[in-house]
């Protein structure tokens, strides 16, 4: 049986609460768990110590046991020292998509174009000047 630690959502609808539990990895996000070990309440602020409660003791029995943290999990459990958690690396998230690519492109040509006739237009002046 392979176990996960994750969270289980409760609270209202647009009242996130969350519990932290052990659960097997075939059980639905809200379905039957083992164990609760913890809540997250997101909607506190980020200081607040009510925000993440968790049974470090529990954890670490679980973790010893085969028990794998998702994501967010990993990340409490990464600032009690039970589990080395570090940032996802994915550089290509923050680039601009295929069409965004096309906008930028059309729209430096724009401004290049306009750049162009703003120079032309204060030439031409200058020239009927002379004459």
């Amino acid at each position: 049986m392979s176990l996960k630690i994750r969270l289980a959502r409760g609270g209202a609808k647009k009242r996130p609460y969350y519990s932290i539990v052990v659960a097997d990895a075939r059980m639905p996000r809200d379905g039957r768990f083992i164990e609760k070990i913890g809540s997250y309440n997101p909607l506190l602020a980020k200081d607040s110590e009510q925000r993440i409660q968790i049974n470090a003791e529990r954890a670490k029995y679980w973790l010893d046991h085969g028990a794998q943290p998702t994501d967010r999990v990993a990340r409490f459990l990464g600032a009690l020292d039970l589990v080395k958690w570090s940032h996802g690396d994915n550089p290509n998230k923050g680039k601009p998509g295929k069409k965004a690519l096309e906008r930028i492109e059309e729209k430096k040509a724009a401004e290049e174009a306009a750049a162009e006739a703003a120079k032309a237009a204060a030439e031409a002046p200058a020239e009927e000047d002379a004459e």
